[in-house]
């Protein structure tokens, strides 16, 4: 019976390139362990920081070395975009592609082109679970509570001297110190600052813009951090609740992947009420964005009032070993290989194909 061929696209034109090197990697061992290796065939397609796809074995040595190819191949259309003979081989594609021109839509529209199945959210779930404000005009619209927030434009920020002080203005008035300004379509805290005065808010500013033509700006909160992660289609699960903690002032990129800087605990200390709201809640926020497969749903929690409010949603989160999604699976029963497997069964279901193996 022949195995059903994997194409795991990973690398990509953003500042996650090296996170993405990593997921893969877990992933691709993933696919060829236990049960998986008599079912899968893992074909490594890599793409440079400047957008060149490399096949077969320039890709399979990035993969194993886990770090960026060194030597830059020409940036042309006939690298850019990959030939037929390579594409015919994959029965389904497994983006690996975190932060823009991965997780945004784009590279899903490309694979809707090329009429073949693919892991994840399609191209509408996945702009608007990688845009923030998009994003939260989804979860607004389908109730979900929010801590307020500001909608901010480059063309604001950037504009004359007489714009940018009412700007500033109205976001003081409208949120407070401490706030929180991002960049709307980053991943990985890339852009984010904390501000608690007016200098460091028009710093923060300037500074996102250069990142993003739209930005937001989000009032801070005291609150536990917890986390909880999706798996379906139509029907989704949630999984069990997770807490990050920390002891910088806020989860930034140094946090997220510098060994021994976060705790994390699986499953969180909550009531179980408040676990149950999360994991409803996190469903409903996959739902609103028309996610599938895969997200892992970020609150806030605040203990001395009780109330939960939704931060955002992931729709390509980090897939290391000790990434929050796939641990948050581990403790609720699903383990590393079966979780692949999960996904990829349902990037064929979500397509209406058929995986070869069950040809």
């Amino acid at each position: 019976m022949a195995k059903c061929q994997v194409g795991v696209l990973f690398g990509g034109c953003s500042g996650e390139h090296e996170v993405s090197i990593r997921s893969a990697q877990a992933i691709a061992n993933a696919l060829s362990r236990g049960q998986n290796r008599d079912v899968y065939t893992v074909l490594p397609v890599y793409i440079t920081k400047a957008g060149a796809w490399m096949f077969g074995t320039e890709a399979a040595k990035v993969l194993q070395v886990g770090q960026p190819m060194t030597v830059e191949v020409d940036d042309d259309a006939a690298n850019r975009l990959p030939g037929g003979a390579e594409l015919a081989n994959i029965d389904i594609w497994f983006p690996v592609l975190h932060g823009p021109n991965g997780e945004d839509g784009t590279i899903q529209g490309l694979l809707t082109l090329l009429k073949k199945p693919f892991v994840g959210s399609g191209v509408l779930g996945s702009a608007v679970g990688m845009d923030k404000l998009a994003m939260k005009t989804a979860f607004a619209q389908a109730g979900l509570p929010q801590v307020k927030y500001v909608a901010v434009s480059r063309a604001e920020v950037w504009s004359n001297p007489c714009v940018f002080p009412k700007l500033c203005d109205r976001i003081e008035e409208a949120l407070g110190y401490p706030a929180f300004v991002k960049p709307a379509n980053l991943g990985s805290s890339v852009g984010i600052a904390k501000v608690r005065s007016r200098q460091e808010l028009e710093a923060a500013l300037d500074s996102a813009a250069s990142y993003d033509r739209r930005l937001i700006v989000e009032a801070g909160v005291e609150a536990r951090e917890v986390e909880c992660a999706v798996l379906g289609n139509d029907m989704p699960k949630a999984s069990v609740v997770g807490e990050i903690s920390f002891s910088s002032d806020f989860y930034d990129y140094d946090t997220k992947y510098t060994a021994g800087q976060a705790d994390l605990t699986i499953p969180a200390n909550l009531p179980e009420t408040v676990s149950r709201r999360i994991q409803e809640m996190a469903v409903q926020a996959f739902q609103a964005v028309d996610a599938a497969g895969i997200s892992r749903v970020d609150f806030f929690y605040v203990e001395s009032s009780g109330e939960v409010f939704i931060n955002e949603i992931n729709t390509l989160p980090g897939f290391t070993q000790t990434s929050m999604y796939p641990m948050l699976w581990q403790a609720s029963g699903v383990s590393f290989e079966e979780l692949v497997d999960r996904l990829v069964q349902l990037g064929f279901e979500r397509t209406g194909n058929v995986d070869p193996e069950d040809s």
